[in-house]
């Protein structure tokens, strides 16, 4: 109000007191111009009333007068002025209209009812958002639609499926004569609470082997240096039993007996069957565990109302259950613990063309997944992460960057900063900061593998020694050796970050 009494007394001043356009005004033209002020005054103690009162159409029709005034007396440059000061005005009353202030009932119901502190931060986010993120708001004109899958439920089924598995494999294996298969462990993004946006998804499972009786696992660690990251081999050594034969007679010591040695190396058993040499061979023991899922499942309670179907694989055992239209997809690895800790060589295939049958690289899936329900009981009830993860590998599609390494990024990032910070109000930012830690990493060529030499690795999750203080492997060493996979990545970098853009934008 104080800027529009302010623009009518400007308005006054200049029609009262107009520019003289030359000396020679006679006394008829004067008197003349002297009524014309006085009406105008009138005109513009009534249009100062009508303001008073908010009448805007009554305050259209008095511009309008005086306007008409102002043009009869041909002032033009008092005109100019006056057009001038509206535009001024409509550009104020504009602005205004777009003020923090005057949308804020707007913001609380787009956030579902959130206070106007959290609003205000959240501006103070968006002015200090890095350009990606800027995109991000700008295309965000339609909500994400996150797929609906029920993994809790499938991560239930398929690990009361392994319990009825691991029961049997208990009894087939009670006399002692081979490896035995002890719990499942679930893992992978499906038990870490994530998964691709796939329509069948696939529940990974670790089952630890302990020695039969009389052996022993012996880890020797791969120095060639051929493959990269930690690798094993598993020597198969025997032990003495002589204690127990005091107790079972049946039980004869192979270190001390030789003749029960041999008549165990004429027979089928573990040495002959899983073993090449004195090392336990993963594609053996994976023929191995497919016998015995096939004889196992007859006495499943599932076999009566599922149908088993084996899938092929050269280093696990990887199957699907079906009852109609529900499908249930498990991959088993199997390994051996490293210690008492959360690490395991495994049966997972390496990043190399070709794999000794005889070699087990160590895997973090357990340690990673033990991190996540670590994350799950701190980070509060709203965190986005896994959904940000999940769209990640969504939009990895046909792009060279793999799963593994976003979900590290992730992981990094969920390490280093509060878990507040990853609220529902938060996910572009989240978003914007992974994808700056790729781009980082790319430019470095280097991406330190989240759990080896981790100093900040959750200390409830048990780790070797050596795991803890080991210089932590470059995920991109590929990269750092071939400048033609480099300049591939960094042209694919700029696919990913328009395919979340699209995301955003059209919600698919």
């Amino acid at each position: 109000m104080a800027a529009k009494m302010f623009l009518f007394v400007l308005l006054q001043t200049l029609i009262q007191y107009p520019q003289m356009v030359g000396d020679g005004l006679d006394e008829a033209t004067r008197a003349r111009m002297e009524l014309r002020a006085k009406l105008l005054d009138r005109e513009m103690t009534r249009l100062l009333q009508e303001l008073e009162q908010n009448s805007l159409e009554r305050s259209a029709r008095a511009w309008r007068a005086l306007l008409w005034a102002a043009l009869q007396q041909e002032h033009f440059w008092a005109l100019a002025v006056v057009l001038g000061l509206l535009l001024w005005l409509w550009f104020v009353c504009r602005r205004g209209s777009h003020q923090p202030g005057n949308n804020g009932e707007e913001e609380e119901e787009e956030e579902d009812g959130e206070d106007n502190e959290d609003v205000c931060e959240e501006e103070e986010e968006e002015e200090e958002a890095a350009p990606f993120e800027t995109a991000l708001r700008r295309a965000l004109a339609h909500p994400v639609k996150w797929p609906v899958q029920d993994l809790k439920r499938g991560c239930e089924d398929t690990t009361v499926l392994m319990g009825h598995f691991t029961f049997v494999f208990g009894h087939l294996f009670s006399d002692g004569s081979y490896p035995v298969p002890q719990q499942a462990i679930g893992v992978g993004s499906a038990f870490e609470g994530w998964t691709p946006w796939e329509e069948d998804v696939v529940y990974c499972v670790l089952v630890p082997l302990t020695p039969p009786p009389g052996h022993t696992f012996h880890l020797e660690m791969d120095t060639s240096g051929r493959i990269p990251g930690r690798n094993f081999f598993i020597r198969v050594e025997p032990v003495c039993t002589c204690p127990r034969e005091q107790q079972d007679e049946n039980v004869l010591c192979s270190l001390h007996h030789p003749e029960e040695e041999q008549r165990r190396n004429e027979e089928p058993n573990f040495l002959n069957t899983l073993c090449t040499g004195s090392y336990l061979d993963v594609e053996k023991t994976a023929r191995w565990f497919y016998q015995l899922v096939r004889a196992a499942w007859p006495a499943l309670p599932q076999s009566h109302s599922w149908r088993l179907v084996l899938l092929p694989s050269s280093r696990c055992c990887k199957f699907k259950v079906t009852r109609g239209g529900e499908s249930l997809t498990v991959e088993l690895l199997f390994g051996v613990q490293v210690g008492n800790s959360d690490i395991y060589v495994s049966s997972q295939p390496t990043e190399a063309l070709f794999t000794p049958s005889t070699m087990w690289p160590e895997t973090y899936a357990v340690a990673e997944m033990r991190f996540f329900s670590h994350i799950a009981n701190q980070a509060p009830r709203d965190s986005q992460h896994l959904k940000c993860l999940q769209l990640l590998a969504h939009v990895l599609v046909g792009i060279g960057f793999s799963t593994y390494t976003m979900k590290t990024i992730v992981m990094h990032l969920l390490n280093t900063m509060p878990l507040s910070l990853w609220g529902r109000r938060q996910v572009l930012r989240r978003l914007g900061d992974t994808m700056e830690y790729l781009r980082g990493s790319l430019e470095d060529k280097r991406l330190d593998h989240f759990v080896v030499g981790n100093q900040r690795f959750p200390q409830e999750i048990l780790l070797p020694p050596d795991v803890k203080t080991a210089e932590p492997p470059n995920l991109f060493h590929r990269l750092a050796q071939d400048p033609a996979a480099h300049t591939q990545a960094m042209m694919e970098y700029p696919e990913l970050r328009d395919r979340i853009e699209r995301i955003f934008l059209y919600g698919q």
